[in-house]
């Protein structure tokens, strides 16, 4: 694992000079440079693919991605981490600017100082690998924002590591499309931090697209601040390993988190998505979902856990579990969890997996739709609830045909 033997030799080879949030990632991971696989988050990860996930070249070069859809069917500002492009953005509603790298250390800080090795290696690995110029931090603010579009990459061969910050002042809407593209044989570690103000509106989109045999390790980490509201939509797909790690903290409680996500696997591949949601304050609000699709001897798992502590009381909170087990060789494993200490909540939790129905298909067949197609059109109820809900139009990426031609 060429990745590790950087982290455990320390040798210079990925830099000379360390900054301070370098130097405090290495020194947690000097100690414990793999997360302890018997960790609930961490049990079920292939050993075989977690180890080539680590084992590429790394580099901190930047490779101009290709970007699929239509790329001018709407007006969008991107922004391709890695690019080192200056960001100074501004009209009369709304402001765009980069973050300093005080500012930038400022909003990480909380995250890796006391952290927890194992839970938070993820973000240790990508900060101690990733260097200034794949760092982009910017603050927002305003509103009548042009929808924004932030792309990070990894290339062929190669393990490539990115940062994104985000700054969301209190009172600013949003609107912020992630694209995550894995490189065919590549990995992409990515750790991404929304800090959102209170009463600010974020609607946040993530695509995670990959290719042959192409891998990718995404943390997501969100604060949200009184009155909030975070809106998250989430695809991930075409990745050999993917994992997905979403924490989201109400500090403040009243704010709302609505969350949906779906992972589709096939071939031999694994995919999984970890949730943790923490309630900090009164009258927190949350409603997940998340779907999984397994097909051929594919591997897709889902563990969610919601937090609520005394402090918490008035909580609503709902995390669902639906995954449609498409072969008798697949593998889905499914863990909505509570831990609840406050006495006047409402809170719920729930998995389901199923098949395909016979019925629907039967019918379906019986007015004159072949196998395929009718199985097609099952599936597009199935993905749309979720497409739908992604800040995406279909004039600039047709995700449901997508999905479904490669079903």
């Amino acid at each position: 694992m060429q990745i590790i033997k950087h982290i455990t030799k320390n040798d210079g080879k990925i830099f000379a000079r360390k900054s301070q949030l370098q130097e405090i990632c290495l020194n947690k991971l000097i100690i414990e440079p793999l997360p302890n696989n018997k960790s609930e988050i961490w049990r079920l990860t292939s050993k075989p693919k977690f180890s080539r996930f680590l084992d590429y070249e790394f580099s901190h070069d930047f490779y101009k991605p290709n970007i699929p859809g239509a790329v001018e069917a709407e007006k969008i500002c991107r922004i391709i981490v890695g690019e080192n492009k200056k960001i100074n953005l501004k009209e009369n509603n709304w402001e765009i600017k980069e973050l300093d790298e005080k500012e930038i250390f400022k909003l990480i800080e909380g995250k890796i100082t006391a952290c927890d090795t194992t839970e938070n290696w993820s973000n240790l690995v990508n900060h101690f690998l990733t260097n200034k110029a794949n760092i982009v931090g910017i603050n927002i603010q305003g509103t009548e924002i042009p929808n924004l579009e932030i792309v990070c990459n990894s290339k062929e061969n190669f393990f490539n590591s990115k940062t994104l910050i985000c700054n969301i002042e209190g009172g600013s809407k949003v609107n912020i499309s992630q694209i995550n593209l894995g490189d065919e044989n590549s990995s992409l570690s990515n750790s991404t931090y929304f800090s959102i103000g209170e009463k600010a509106v974020v609607n946040h989109g993530i695509i995670s697209y990959g290719n042959k045999k192409s891998h990718i390790i995404n943390s997501l980490n969100v604060i949200q601040y009184k009155d909030s509201e975070y809106n998250l939509g989430s695809l991930q797909f075409k990745f050999d390993f993917a994992r997905f790690e979403i924490s989201v903290d109400q500090k403040e409680g009243n704010a709302k988190t609505n969350i949906k996500g779906i992972q589709i696997s096939r071939n031999n591949e694994q995919i999984s998505t970890y949730a943790k949601i923490a309630f900090y304050g009164p009258n927190g609000f949350l409603d997940q979902l998340n779907k999984s699709l397994a097909n051929e001897k594919s591997h897709s798992i889902f563990e969610g856990l919601i937090i609520v502590p005394q402090i918490a009381q008035k909580t609503d909170a709902s995390q669902l579990s639906r995954n449609l087990l498409l072969s008798n060789y697949a593998k889905i494993d499914t863990k909505p969890q509570l831990e609840i200490i406050a006495d006047d909540v409402k809170c719920m939790h729930g998995a389901t997996i199923s098949q395909l129905n016979e019925d629907e298909v039967f019918y379906m067949r019986s007015r004159g739709l072949t196998l395929n197609e009718a199985s097609k059109l099952q599936l597009r109820s199935y993905y749309q609830e979720i497409i739908s809900f992604l800040p995406i139009s279909k004039e600039r990426w047709d995700l449901l045909t997508l999905l479904l031609k490669n079903h």
